[in-house]
């Protein structure tokens, strides 16, 4: 593995973490995107036993670090989505032997909601998405009132909420951190929307219209399959089938799975039929990449 800075921004390194078989030639590079509310995680989140089964099948993979909410808000965020792929396009042939146009991304909750976006917000685009539990509409009032889920359990202060976060630009977030608590907060209150992107969905959702993957499937959307336990508590199976009827309406080849009994996170576990879901996400890259 090897670890490149891909950006510098407001004293920030923002890195990204190549995974690469031993071995010569091109190969296909899938961008990787952890989840985390788009308020936690880092690149390293990828699992082991998923990084060698995309490595095993002959991907080269980039796991992505961007800077994180609400130190930065939604547009910086974005605006990292596109420097991450635009580098991976045009330092990648060169860095680590990436095979010119051939990305993919793969991308876990608030990763699989970046994943969507980089179908139509990222110049090139991918040549095909893979979203696991993540979400197409970020206005809706499964994120931008209470959440019935969160709200059962015991309420965060709101002084240790914001005790947790309000320093410099960061893009990771590894080891112990209370930034969780943080967003327990934001969902206890309906809170996440207006924290995130800078607006509140209720008076200003003119400014939510840009970041809604939803509203922006085109015919020329990337192939796309959604990967989602029907019983996820954090974000609602129903997105990724909403996404799943935008895609169809606009003519797009998609695939929806449907998990059942699953919850969020799922694919986490290495066991057989967790394996199986990534057999068939590796399938569907294959037949849209190579």
């Amino acid at each position: 593995m090897k670890c490149y800075t891909y950006k510098t921004v407001a004293g920030c390194d923002v890195r990204a973490d190549v995974h690469r078989a031993p071995g010569d030639g091109a190969r296909p590079v899938i961008v990787w995107i952890h989840g985390g509310a788009l308020i936690g995680g880092h690149r390293g989140n990828l699992c082991d036993w998923q990084r060698d089964f995309y490595l095993s099948a002959g991907y080269t993979v980039v796991s992505i670090d961007y800077r994180l909410a609400p130190e930065t808000k939604l547009a910086g965020i974005i605006e990292d989505l596109r420097d991450a792929f635009r580098w991976v396009a045009e330092e990648g042939p060169r860095l680590f032997d990436a095979a010119p146009g051939m990305v993919a991304t793969v991308g876990h909750s608030a990763g699989g909601y970046l994943a969507l976006m980089a179908g139509f917000c990222v110049h090139p685009r991918p040549r095909a998405i893979v979203s696991f539990y993540g979400y197409g509409d970020i206005a809706g009032a499964w994120y931008s009132g209470p959440d019935p889920y969160y709200s059962r359990l015991p309420p965060v202060p709101r002084e240790e909420a914001y005790a947790a976060v309000g320093g410099s630009v960061i893009s990771a977030v590894e080891g112990a951190s209370n930034r969780g608590r943080y967003y327990l907060y934001l969902r206890q209150n309906g809170l996440w929307c207006s924290e995130v992107v800078g607006h509140d969905p209720k008076t200003e959702p003119e400014a939510f219209a840009p970041f809604c993957p939803l509203q922006h499937v085109k015919g020329d959307y990337p192939p796309t399959l959604l990967l989602h336990g029907d019983q996820d508590a954090d974000v609602p199976c129903e997105q990724s089938v909403m996404m799943a009827e935008a895609l169809a309406a606009a003519g797009v080849e998609h695939e929806l799975v449907t998990v059942a009994g699953a919850g969020h996170g799922f694919d986490l576990r290495d066991n057989a039929q967790n394996r199986a879901v990534l057999a068939r996400a590796v399938k569907f890259l294959t037949a849209h990449v190579r």
